[in-house]
């Protein structure tokens, strides 16, 4: 039997202590077998150890092991850099844990960039050393590498998944138990798959700014898995910026954002995806690119920084036009809708929204305007839920422990209505609450704007 977390934990509980070996111990590595060559090392000395990040840090919080720790983790990794610590599986497992949410650099005094340390770390980590890779498995070359990415690869799934759905196959698998006789990561997807609407036709290429007046010319990302399983958000972005008085171009050839490959170690791929998206965009020719998923967007803000070579001021030149869809609103100065939505809601906030883009206040601002709608406070919001992008599928236990925590603190506000802007998160508080019997509804805060200004109500 798997080992869970806690007998991991405690096969290791000594990595910091036996890293305190002197640096003659063991022999430098060279650079292309030292994951942190590549790293700033100043990156590694901004962090002094202080300690107030554990409390924001989902694994510690679970774990309270110090190397499942944000300090823990720099620690182990300058330790590896420095030769004074083998990268051993022990060490690695500690690394792999970590959900890349950088709750840490919002609870950081010092201003640590962790995500610029533990990223990298980990991509050169998946291709040094004697073990086998962790990505080099049928799961992720041919679901997360190969279909995921490709919206008309998952054309075929989708198209049975919605047959499954309409005879109720689905929740019968779900309710007999019948996914845990699949192939792990396979009875997750099966039971993380959320309720497919009516299928929608692509978006057009062009959306006209209502109003009488364009205050904006955007450019919108659909993303790959997002566009698939959350079209309608698409929709709903596109006649939200219209009536906010933008021109919305939607480039046709746009790809995956390649978040996927890059957060599992793949770079090269996931740069392939940037240029083929800095290409399609033509940044100099809009006032924003626009994203409505708060882990894409992340990523696109990061293509001046994840690659150094000719093609980084192009790459930079697109991050730096690349605006959250919460945050563009809020900047440009929202039209107030004024379809009523008497319902009261809570707010979840995205890892990747709240704590890589520093987008906190902005989604709230805009719910606030909504007649009708009202929120309250979320307990723990800016602890991670568990999807952190395919976190919950290649690190389910984890993953189940941080969804169970986060539905407990859903459930004690006494809302029925959960709004975060993330598709991950969307998959993953829907499965929570569909696993324990729970009736939520899980929506986007653009979903909740363009009901206001439609006029329409909110169906569960």
């Amino acid at each position: 039997m798997t080992a869970t977390i806690n007998e991991k934990q405690n096969q290791t509980s000594e990595v910091l202590k036996t890293s305190e070996v002197s640096s003659t111990t063991l022999p430098i590595l060279q650079p292309e077998k030292n994951p942190g060559a590549g790293i700033d090392y100043d990156y590694f000395l901004d962090c002094v150890h202080c300690g107030l990040c554990t409390a924001s840090c989902p694994t510690y919080v679970e774990l309270g092991n110090e190397n499942d720790s944000p300090r823990g983790r720099i620690y182990l990794m300058r330790a590896v850099t420095d030769g004074r610590l083998e990268l051993t599986k022990d060490v690695r497992r500690h690394l792999e844990l970590c959900l890349d949410c950088r709750a840490c650099e919002t609870a950081c005094p010092s201003g640590v960039q962790y995500g610029k340390l533990i990223e990298p770390f980990r991509i050169a980590m998946e291709h040094t050393g004697d073990g086998e890779q962790k990505t080099n498995d049928w799961f992720h070359r041919n679901i997360l590498f190969d279909q995921f990415p490709n919206p008309e690869k998952m054309a075929l799934p989708m198209r049975l998944a919605r047959w499954a759905q309409f005879f109720r196959l689905d929740d019968f698998v779900r309710v007999t138990g019948l996914w845990k006789l699949l192939p792990p990561r396979l009875g997750r997807l099966v039971t993380l798959l959320p309720k497919l609407p009516k299928q929608l036709p692509p978006l057009p290429n062009f959306f006209a700014a209502k109003g009488g007046r364009r205050r904006a010319r955007v450019a919108l990302f659909t993303g790959c898995v997002a566009d698939v399983m959350f079209r309608p958000t698409n929709w709903a972005t596109a006649r939200v910026l219209q009536e906010n008085g933008c021109d919305v171009i939607v480039p046709q050839n746009q790809k995956c954002c390649g978040a996927i490959h890059f957060h599992a170690g793949s770079s090269e791929p996931a740069k392939e995806f940037a240029d083929t998206n800095v290409a399609a965009f033509k940044p100099e020719e809009v006032d924003a690119i626009i994203i409505n998923v708060a882990g894409c967007g992340s990523m696109l803000k990061d293509y001046g920084h994840h690659w150094h070579d000719g093609s980084q001021p192009k790459r930079e030149a697109f991050a730096a036009k690349v605006k959250d869809v919460t945050e563009f609103l809020d900047e440009l100065g929202l039209v107030p809708p004024t379809g009523e939505i008497n319902t009261v809601a809570t707010y979840h906030d995205a890892c990747h929204l709240v704590h890589a883009q520093k987008i906190r206040e902005q989604p709230r601002h805009l719910l606030e305007k909504i007649p009708g709608l009202k929120l309250v406070d979320l307990p723990e919001s800016e602890l991670c839920c568990g999807a952190a992008g395919t976190y919950n599928l290649t690190e389910p236990e984890m993953a189940d422990r941080l969804g169970h925590r986060k539905l407990k603190n859903i459930l004690s506000t006494g809302a029925r209505v959960v709004v975060t802007a993330n598709a991950g998160c969307l998959l993953q508080i829907a499965r929570e609450a569909k696993m324990q019997g729970e009736v939520l509804k899980i929506v986007h805060p653009i979903d909740l704007l363009d009901l206001s200004y439609r006029h329409e109500k909110l169906k569960f």
